[in-house]
């Protein structure tokens, strides 16, 4: 299996200045890439039914950080997760027009599940993050200030896949607090 990364990741504000008074809004997006992401797939789903190994939780991070040399967080960081359920159906509403599928995978994002028709909409759901913190600019102060964001996933040993962890950083977006 081919090492696991962390990829595209972004951190995009929603203006360059605040008030003191006001709250900072960021958007801050990644994948997870490499071979966890390529080892799940309809055959392995197919195996881990049949083994018994119906579920996979990726437990997952974000953590903004702020200043120079010595970076302090900032915010309220995001230490959720993922799961997806592994589970064999017969119901017609679930539909693949090519072949005739009976294993299928339900991804939970934030307790809300979500089944999709192809192996690619449900790597997105599962391994493709887009979440959106809110700071308050008082919590920084006036002045300029550069905030990057740390990011992290990491799952258990599956049938199909070994335990691992990534990690990795954003570059820098510069606000203003006036």
């Amino acid at each position: 299996m081919t090492e696991s990364k962390i990829s595209d990741i972004g951190i995009v504000k929603t203006k360059d200045e605040y008030a003191l008074n006001d709250s900072i809004e960021v958007n801050v997006s990644f994948k997870v890439d490499g071979g966890i992401r390529d080892a799940f797939n309809e055959a392995n789903w197919t195996k881990a039914y049949n083994n018994n190994d119906v579920s996979f939780k990726m437990k997952y991070g974000i953590k903004l950080t702020s200043g120079g040399f010595r970076k302090k967080e900032v915010g309220k960081t995001i230490d959720t997760y993922r799961k997806a359920a592994i589970f064999w159906t017969r119901n017609p509403k679930l539909v693949n027009p090519h072949k005739d599928r009976r294993i299928w995978v339900q991804v939970a994002k934030n307790f809300e599940p979500f089944i999709r028709l192809s192996e690619e909409e449900v790597r997105q759901e599962l391994f493709d993050f887009n979440e959106k913190i809110v700071i308050k600019a008082s919590e920084l102060g006036k002045g300029k200030h550069k905030i990057g964001a740390e990011v992290f996933a990491s799952w258990q040993k599956h049938d199909y896949t070994e335990p691992g962890n990534v990690k990795s950083n954003s570059k820098e977006i510069e606000i203003t607090i006036n």
